[in-house]
């Protein structure tokens, strides 16, 4: 115990409670259902069972992992001992393994009450991993205390060598039990042991929040804010897809420090421009320096006008990006359906796959139409809109979003591909209901020969067992994207993984002239003149061809073109891109497919869509 009076655990008293966390009413009831025994140990003891261990808690940084396990001590109202995992590791052999058993006595004099082990992962490590031996003989330390809770007798006079001690005339008590909390966001590395019945009974997920929890997680983060009447917390929740909670409060923080730059801004009678040169940021300096120096009191009147506004937030999140998007998981708020042109079919196939099931679940099961997750395969020439309709139709269901580029999966290490996709779909479990984009699907998974066991074939094996292995693809939806869907392996493509390809074919004329219309915001950005017809430039014969990323191309360079002539001529009359900047651009970009490419590309459209058809 010499351990625990150095480093001062004492029970502290929780914080929260699940009113305090938002949209975690699920895990809340599964915590009500295996903690019971802490308020009520007779009902256990009334059947003869022995009650949950502990639960292990899982996901990504920042989601609430250790607030939710605090807000459980508050709701039992119990004592609770919280410590960090690199707390218990020591450089002295057998030190370590002593600081757990000193812990777990702590609980089992405390009991009933809550054991945290914050980032269970330092101590608990797969052992066939291990470097060390030490790293071993904790693992199997903290296995051994967690199948001592509740069972041990303790006995004043058993610590004494060679005696015998009669238990047959001692009182049954029935034992107290304490519950032990692991939080982690690498559920991978954790040994297999410990994630077994009587151990870690239980794994909780709490993953990236959808649109309903960030709505529930900004009420409550912005409680107690003084804010604008006319703020939606559901409008804000839609624009913040992969935001955790964490994030979420360190947007709101953001919003009110944007508040107060405008107080200040009307209080020194200056304005914050986006590019200041450096004597104009030298001036704005020694403004609030003399402000903030000059002890002066500020007029109560100046607040009446301070409240945090839409406009706060939105530019807070120009700032705060989402923890998701930081560790290589792509979030897209921005791509709607607005933001692409043409491709109207393939938009109605695709919403009718993903988009219905999830926002009018009821309507199937009026009819019994399942909603089973379906997976899809968009493959066409290259810059014909394949990532954005993913991006378009994951903005347009609220759902979040892992974009994945087939060779960033891949590893010259053996069974680190297979990690990499394990935890790609482990991440899309936890964050359902989620989009899986694979980008350049080819790379990831070719075909495989007869008797091949190289590690490209371990890849697709691994993807298809994450597909529809033995765990239900639950929530979780596949859009993988490819120019030469005739290398993908066939095992993919079969019903139940990729359910369905869609050809996205070049566009027509009307297609172009809407994509025109959608790449120059509708001739406002960048400003066209009003004697261009974009609908006779998408009928040159020059534009047949041409993919959407080559009409983008085709703007860019005419508005380019325009640019030059202003700049070079002084005519500040030219403020907008004139038709003979843009016949000129016609010149200068062509179609990016060959012609050998599009036959390619024509024979490959015939036979997807007559296997649709």
């Amino acid at each position: 115990m010499q351990f625990l009076d150095t480093l001062e655990i004492q029970p502290q008293t929780a914080r929260y409670k699940f009113s305090d966390i938002g949209g975690c009413e699920i895990q809340s009831l599964e915590v009500c259902r295996l903690a019971m025994h802490l308020k009520h140990p007779e009902i256990h003891s009334t059947l003869g069972i022995q009650p949950p261990n502990g639960i292990l808690l899982h996901g990504p940084p920042g989601c609430g992992k250790t607030m939710f396990a605090e807000a459980i001590a508050g709701e039992f109202e119990l004592p609770f001992i919280r410590i960090s995992s690199t707390e218990l590791v020591a450089g002295v052999s057998g030190e370590t393994e002593e600081k757990i058993r000193s812990l777990f006595q702590k609980a089992a004099q405390l009991a009933p009450c809550l054991l945290l082990l914050d980032e269970v992962d330092i101590i608990a490590q797969k052992r066939e991993n291990a470097q060390r031996d030490m790293e071993r003989r904790v693992v199997t330390q903290l296995i051994a205390c967690l199948d001592d809770i509740g069972k041990s007798v303790s006995h004043p006079d058993s610590s004494k060598q060679g005696l015998i001690i009669d238990t047959s005339t001692m009182p049954i008590h029935p034992p107290k039990h304490f519950l032990v909390i692991g939080t982690t966001s690498r559920l991978e590395v954790i040994d297999s042991a410990l994630r077994r019945a009587g151990r870690f009974d239980k794994e909780l997920a709490l993953g990236i929040p959808d649109e309903r929890t960030r709505t529930k997680i900004l009420e409550i983060v912005c409680r107690g804010l003084r804010m604008d009447s006319n703020i939606s917390m559901k409008a804000l929740a839609r624009l913040t897809p992969g935001y955790v909670g964490a994030d979420l409060q360190a947007l709101s923080r953001e919003a009110a420090l944007t508040a107060v730059n405008r107080l200040f801004e009307n209080i020194l009678n200056s304005t914050k421009k986006r590019h200041q040169t450096i004597d104009e940021v030298n001036l704005e300096l020694q403004k609030m320096l003399s402000f903030l120096n000059s002890n002066q009191d500020l007029n109560p009147n100046k607040f009446d006008d301070l409240f945090i506004r839409m406009e706060d937030f939105q530019r807070a999140l120009a700032i705060i990006h989402p923890s998701a998007k930081r560790e290589g998981f792509a979030t897209v708020p921005d791509v709607s359906w607005q933001d692409i042109g043409a491709l109207k079919d393939v938009r109605n196939d695709l919403e009718w796959s993903i988009l219905y099931p999830i926002k009018r679940p009821e309507d199937f099961e009026l009819l019994g139409v399942s909603t089973r997750p379906q997976g899809i395969l968009l493959c066409g020439p290259p810059g014909c809109g394949k990532t954005l309709l993913a991006k378009a139709i994951a903005n347009e269901t609220g759902m979040n979003f892992i974009s994945v580029k087939g060779p960033e999966l891949l590893s010259m290490y053996v069974g680190e591909s297979e990690r990499a996709v394990r935890t790609v779909f482990q991440r899309a479990h936890d964050s359902a209901p989620c989009v899986i984009f694979f980008d350049e699907l080819d790379a990831l998974v070719p075909t495989r020969s007869m008797n091949e066991s190289t590690g490209s074939a371990r890849l697709v094996n691994q993807l298809l067992t994450e597909m529809d292995g033995i765990q239900e693809r639950q929530g979780v939806f596949i859009i993988g994207a490819t120019n030469r869907p005739d290398i993908v392996d066939p095992a993919i493509l079969r019903p139940g993984r990729l359910d369905k390809i869609l050809f996205v074919d070049f566009p027509n004329a009307a297609e172009r002239a809407d994509i025109l219309r959608k790449a120059t915001k509708n001739c406002t950005r960048p400003k066209v003149a009003a004697d261009v017809d974009l609908d006779a430039f998408s009928q040159n014969p020059a534009m047949e061809y041409f993919s959407g990323a080559d009409i983008t191309a085709f703007v860019h360079e005419a508005s380019l073109l325009a640019l030059k002539e202003r700049l070079a001529s002084g005519d500040e009359r030219i403020d907008s891109i004139q038709r003979k900047h843009f016949e000129e651009a016609l010149h200068n970009v062509k179609p990016s497919v060959n012609p050998d490419d599009r036959e390619r590309y024509k024979k490959m459209k015939a036979i997807y869509t007559r296997n649709n058809s």
